[in-house]
């Protein structure tokens, strides 16, 4: 059964369907409700700037994007970002997706939080950070009506989310924190951890082994 919220149709295929189950499974409310959001939130924004994405595609990047930060498929020697990237190239191949399309999940969901970069690739990389931005940063949501948000919000609600999905951070990434080295992510681990200290990219500059 096809599923419309908002105007976006989440496709009623064997495919996303298995994909649900599959977060629905390992994910508290809080990530499966945001990454519900983040596919509503990008397949929205992509239409209003124009971007033509294949719905599977999207639901997969938005559905699988934090799945490193769950329990179950988080690792402890990379970035939680690939985790999940690896994860749903993997479940796409599984799947029949062509080889190209697959990546292109792969990276929109590595990207993620990468600024700028992903807005120049394909619109499957761009819509997750679309949807991250969105519901993570609260960013450009004059380009979602009044209406639109409303319906969003009431399929997938939001409670205390600023403060769940920072938790849902830190706990994905504490056990890692040099993964987090370069990144975003380490600013989480500064606020819930007085112990943490940064990698200085001037200090690794200054100090390698290369002779001056």
């Amino acid at each position: 059964m096809t599923e419309i919220i908002a105007g976006v149709t989440i496709p009623g295929t064997a495919l996303v369907r298995e994909a649900t189950a599959l977060v629905r499974d390992v994910a508290d409310d809080n990530l499966f409700h945001h990454s519900r959001r983040v596919f509503l939130w990008g397949s929205l924004k992509a239409a209003a700037r124009g971007l033509e994405v294949e719905p599977e595609l999207a639901y997969v990047g938005g559905l699988f994007h934090d799945l490193g930060l769950t329990a179950k498929y988080r690792t402890t020697n990379q970035r939680f970002e690939i985790d999940g990237a690896d994860l749903a190239r993997a479940f796409l191949l599984d799947h029949g997706v062509p080889d190209r399309a697959a990546e292109s999940v792969w990276l929109g969901i590595a990207l993620h939080t990468t600024p700028e970069i992903p807005a120049r690739l394909a619109p499957e990389v761009a819509v997750v950070t679309l949807g991250v931005e969105t519901d993570v940063l609260g960013l450009d949501l004059h380009e979602i009506t009044d209406t639109q948000r409303a319906e969003v919000v009431a399929a997938h609600p939001r409670p205390d989310f600023k403060n769940q999905i920072l938790r849902a951070f830190y706990t994905g990434m504490s056990a890692r924190p040099g993964t987090t080295f370069g990144t975003m992510n380490d600013d989480v681990l500064a606020h819930f951890d007085p112990t943490f200290r940064r990698t200085d990219f001037v200090d690794i500059i200054q100090n390698n082994s290369w002779p001056e």
